[in-house]
């Protein structure tokens, strides 16, 4: 988020998580001073996926999912209905929803699709019905992968081969 943020001082970039202690440092980072890191359109909502701010709702030119887990993976992946469309609610019209997706069987989540194949189109699937069209749906590529800034794409690129694909699926609100 906060690559996201430097990439383009002239763009709002909020990030969102129920868990307050998953933005802290994130969030320190962000306030400190300008010369020395720190970004003033950077900014941090702590918010449940399945119920997002109302002042949020539509506003989202980009909406960026990083390597969900639990109730985030389940509903980009049409498991979880109220996670769905709290997600998909943010985004605006002609928005893009964009989705780096790497779920494992050992990740012991039940029912949970773990073929690349079938990550992609169960992603697919479930943001259809509230307005979006798919523009991508394939295999991140590694550098997609080191663009997101996430933790776990540092680990991923640790463990490379992994037995952990990757998948990205873009998708625009139409």
């Amino acid at each position: 988020m906060l690559a996201a943020a430097a990439r383009d001082p002239r763009t709002l970039v909020l990030g969102m998580d129920a868990n307050a202690a998953a933005m802290a440092e994130a969030s320190r980072r962000a306030a400190a001073n300008p010369q020395k890191g720190g970004l003033t359109n950077a900014a941090f909502v702590v918010a449940a996926a399945e119920s997002p701010p109302r002042e949020l709702a539509g506003l989202a030119g980009l909406v960026s999912v990083r390597f969900p887990w639990a109730s985030l993976l389940r509903g980009c992946v049409g498991q979880d209905d109220a996670v769905t469309a709290g997600v998909a609610s943010l985004v605006a019209r002609d928005g893009t929803l964009e989705l780096l997706l790497a779920p494992a069987a050992r990740d012991g989540l039940d029912r949970l699709p773990t073929e690349p194949n079938a990550v992609v189109e169960a992603a697919t699937r479930t943001f259809q019905r509230f307005g979006f069209e798919a523009v991508a749906a394939r295999a991140a590529t590694d550098t997609e992968i080191t663009e997101s800034g996430s933790t776990w794409a540092k680990r991923l690129r640790s463990q490379r081969p992994t037995d952990r694909p990757v998948m990205l699926v873009r998708m625009v609100r139409t």
